[in-house]
């Protein structure tokens, strides 16, 4: 299952940063309503997300005492691209550093977040899931603020193009 989650989360950071590469700072720091956050704050929520909860991962909360989220949610003064990328990838280090030196046998492991006991694969999972969901924004966010860019997923239309291959190669396998 570890590989499985490892793959998973390698797979949506490449999909975000995918689409970060293609946005100007003027998309990246765009507000589009007075209750939508830009991409620069989502980016800055999910790298706190992850450096809290995978950082000593087995043995101590996984909401640490230094963390406010609240602030995650806040344009502050230096919070520049740069800076917030650099927080990107530190949250993306402690994930990957972690998940590295788990094996199978830690899954039911119970560690603790927000004082809430759980196994190592439920926070796992619910880690998986929950990058995923604001991953999902900054892709939606991109297409909006650049609609014209280029398609990361399969581009509407496209389905039958991209499947049938792989329908063929599998419906040839069972005959």
């Amino acid at each position: 299952m570890l590989s499985e989650i490892r793959a998973e989360f390698r797979r949506y950071r490449k999909l975000a940063e995918d689409a970060l590469v293609e946005l100007d700072d003027k998309s990246f720091f765009h507000k589009p309503g007075v209750a939508v956050n830009p991409i620069a704050l989502v980016v800055k929520h999910v790298a706190g997300n992850l450096r809290s909860r995978w950082t000593d991962f087995l043995t101590s909360d996984g909401e640490k005492p230094d963390r406010n989220r609240d602030s995650e949610f806040e344009l502050v003064q230096g919070d520049s691209r740069d800076s917030l990328m650099h927080r990107w990838n530190t949250g993306w280090s402690a994930l990957e550093s972690t998940l590295a030196t788990l094996s199978n046998t830690d899954l039911d492991r119970t560690i603790t977040i927000r004082g809430e006991a759980m196994s190592v694969r439920e926070a796992s999972l619910r880690s998986v899931t929950h990058t995923a969901y604001h991953v999902g924004q900054i892709l939606y966010l991109a297409r909006l603020l650049k609609p014209e860019r280029k398609w990361i997923t399969v581009p509407p239309g496209q389905s039958n193009k991209i499947s049938t291959p792989y329908l063929e190669r599998n419906s040839a396998g069972k005959k």
